[in-house]
C-alpha cells in the first residue's frame, strides 16, 4: 500500500523491512553506494520505438545494449537502510538509465542493481526481479535478507532486485535530516484543535520545501511509469525476452503498470498482497484504516486466548479498541519516556501498532509493547516499532523510506487534499478505525503543497493480450485488504488476472511460508502452470 502519510509515518511500507530494522540491521555506518545519488549526462544515444502497448515514448536503444560491471557489494548505504554487506556469492552493478524516459538520449541517472546467479545454471530459466514495495523500499537491501525464503526459486532464476528511481542508491529523493526528522515523526498527526492543525499543516510544509530544495532534479521523474520503463530496460539488459517479476505490495501497482505498458513482454509476474488499482487516495486510505482495524482485532482476540488476563487489551474487540484509543489520546498530552531520551506519542503509538500487524510474528512484540505502555508507563518496544516502520536505525540515522514513499506516491496521483476535505471525511474514518481513522484521513493532506503535479487519477494496469499474472491476496492483510487483489485481476483483464487467497494473517503471502501457496507460486513460476482462476489457500 502507498498511503500518503504525513511526517515520518508511512503505513504503505512492506513489512520485511520493519523486520529487518527491528531484529536484524547492523550499524548502517557504511556511507558507500554502488551507484550515482544524482543525474549525470549519460551516453544514451538510442531512439528506437517502444514494444507492446507502449507507442508514446522513445525506447533507450543505445542503453540497452550497456554492458553491467557485475563486483561484489559493499555494506547496503544509510540512505538503503544500513546493515552489513552480503555474502560473496551476491552481485551490485550500476545500469544507466534515462533520466526522462521522453529524452532518452539525454541524461542518465544510476540504478544500484543486485543479484544472486541461478544455482542450477544448466536449467537456468533467466532473471526473476523483485519488488519489495513501499514505494520506497530498498531492493538491493532488502533482497539478500530474504533470500532463504526465495531458495527454491533461486534453483533455476537469477533473483535480481533493485533500488527504484528516488531510492536509497538510485538517486535517492533527499528531504529533511535526522534530527528534524525526528521532530516531524512526533508531531500529532491526529490533531483535535486549530492549533494542532496548523502544528502538522506547518511541518508538512517543511517537509515539502525540503524535498524541493535538496532534490529538485528528481521529484518529476520519480514516477511509477518511468520506474516500470526502468524494468523493461532492465529485462533488455539481463538478456531475457520476457521479464519475470515477483512483486508486493506497491510492488503489484509497479508490476501492473509493466503489464500495461509492456503486454508483449509479459512472462511469468505474481503479485502478491495487492495495491487496488480503482481506488482514488482516500478511498485507499479508508480501505487501509478498515484493514489494520481488522488486523488488529485479529491480534486482541489472539492475545486474549494466549495471554488471558495479562492481555493488556483484555477480551479484545470493542473494549480492547477503547483501551488503545484512550492511551493514543493520552500520549498526544502526556508522551512517554523511553531509554533512549526520546518520548512515545500518540502518533508514533500508532505507527508502531501498525508495524507490528504486517506480521504474526512481530505481534508478540505489539503485546509487549501495549503492556509496557499501559501497565508500566514506558514506550520503549512501541517506539523501536515505529522506528521500523520509518526506516530509523538503532544511531538515529534514517533511510530515504519516507522521502522517497512521498515523492513517488504523490507525483503518481494527481489528487490533492486539503484540511476541510480531511474534516468532512473525519467522520467516515473513525467509524472504520476508532484507532487508525484519524491517523490515515490526515495522511491525506500529505501531498498538499508538493512541487511537481501529481500524474492521474489511478494507475492503469489493462493489459489485454499479457500472459497469464498470477494475482495473489491474504484474508488478514492490514495494509493490502484482499479485495485489492480481485480489483487488480479484473482491471488487468480476462484471462489475464489469475487469482490466488491466502486465508491467513500478515502483508505479503508468499513470505508467510504457508506450503500450499509456496508450492502454487513456485509451479508458476518455475514450471509455468499457472493454477486455477480462484485457487484458495489455508
Amino acid at each position: 500500500m502507498h498511503t500518503v502519510v504525513r511526517g515520518a509515518g508511512a503505513f504503505g511500507l512492506t513489512v520485511l523491512l520493519l523486520t529487518a530494522a527491528t531484529g536484524c540491521q547492523g550499524d548502517g555506518s557504511s556511507a558507500a553506494e554502488p551507484a550515482p545519488a544524482s543525474p549525470a549526462t549519460g551516453s544514451g544515444t538510442g531512439t528506437g520505438t517502444g514494444t507492446g502497448a507502449d507507442t508514446g515514448t522513445a525506447s533507450p536503444t543505445g542503453l540497452a545494449a550497456q554492458q553491467l560491471d557485475w563486483h561484489s557489494c559493499t555494506a547496503p548505504s544509510t540512505a538503503q537502510g544500513g546493515g552489513t554487506a552480503p555474502a560473496a556469492d551476491w552481485q551490485c552493478a550500476t545500469l544507466k538509465a534515462p533520466l526522462d524516459h521522453g529524452k532518452p538520449d539525454g541524461t542518465t541517472i544510476g540504478l544500484a542493481l543486485i543479484r544472486s546467479r541461478a544455482k542450477d545454471e544448466q536449467h537456468r530459466i533467466g532473471s526473476l526481479l523483485f519488488n519489495f514495495g513501499g514505494p520506497g523500499a530498498s531492493g538491493v537491501a532488502t533482497l539478500p535478507a530474504l533470500a532463504p525464503t526465495y531458495a527454491s526459486l533461486n534453483s533455476r532464476y537469477d533473483l535480481v532486485s533493485f533500488d527504484p528511481r528516488g531510492v536509497g542508491a538510485s538517486s535517492g529523493v533527499t528531504c529533511l535530516d535526522d534530527q528534524a526528522t525526528d521532530t516531524a515523526a512526533a508531531v500529532d498527526s491526529t490533531p483535535e484543535t486549530p492549533a494542532a492543525v496548523k502544528a502538522l499543516d506547518d511541518s508538512n510544509a517543511r517537509f515539502v520545501a525540503a524535498c524541493e530544495h535538496n532534490s529538485a532534479a528528481v521529484l518529476p521523474y520519480v514516477d511509477t511509469e518511468s520506474a516500470a520503463r526502468d524494468m523493461d530496460l532492465m529485462r533488455q539488459v539481463l538478456g531475457d525476452g520476457k521479464l519475470s517479476y515477483f512483486g508486493i505490495s506497491y510492488g503489484t501497482q509497479l508490476g501492473g503498470v509493466y503489464a500495461h505498458l509492456f503486454p508483449q513482454q509479459v512472462g511469468r509476474l505474481v503479485l502478491d498482497s495487492v495495491v487496488d488499482p480503482t481506488k482514488d487516495p482516500q478511498q485507499s486510505a479508508l480501505g487501509q484504516a478498515q484493514g489494520f482495524q481488522l488486523a488488529l482485532g485479529d491480534f486482541m482476540k489472539a492475545c486474549a486466548t494466549q495471554a488471558g488476563a495479562a492481555c493488556a487489551t483484555g477480551a479484545g474487540g470493542d473494549e480492547g479498541t477503547a483501551k488503545i484509543a484512550a492511551l493514543v489520546q493520552r500520549l498526544e498530552q502526556s508522551p512517554l519516556p523511553t531509554k533512549d531520551g526520546r518520548q512515545l506519542t500518540g502518533s508514533l503509538a500508532v505507527t508502531g501498532i501498525a508495524g507490528a500487524l504486517y506480521s504474526q510474528e512481530t505481534w508478540p512484540l505489539l503485546a509487549t509493547g501495549l503492556t509496557e505502555a499501559m501497565d508500566q508507563g514506558t514506550g520503549d518496544t512501541l517506539l523501536l516499532l515505529a522506528d521500523g516502520l520509518n526506516g530509523r536505525d538503532a544511531q538515529g540515522h534514517y533511510s530515504n523510506l519516507n522521502a522517497a514513499n512521498r515523492a513517488i506516491s504523490c507525483v503518481d496521483a494527481s489528487q490533492r487534499y486539503s484540511d476541510q476535505d480531511v474534516e468532512q471525511q473525519l467522520p467516515q474514518f473513525r467509524a472504520a478505525s476508532p484507532v487508525f481513522g484519524t491517523f490515515t484521513a490526515w495522511g491525506l493532506t500529505g501531498c498538499t503543497g508538493w512541487p511537481v503535479p501529481g500524474k492521474a487519477a489511478h494507475p492503469e494496469v489493462a493489459a489485454a493480450g499479457a500472459a497469464p499474472i498470477l494475482v495473489v491476496g491474504t484474508t488478514g492483510d492490514p495494509a493490502t485488504p484482499v479485495e485489492g487483489a480481485r480489483a487488480m485481476a479484473q482491471q488487468l483483464g480476462a484471462g489475464v488476472g489469475v487469482t490466488v487467497t491466502l486465508e491467513g494473517e500478515g502483508h505479503g503471502g508468499y513470505n508467510t511460508g504457508n506450503a500450499c501457496l509456496k508450492r502454487t507460486v513456485d509451479a508458476y513460476l518455475l514450471d509455468g502452470t499457472a493454477p486455477a482462476d480462484g485457487t484458495t489457500c489455508s
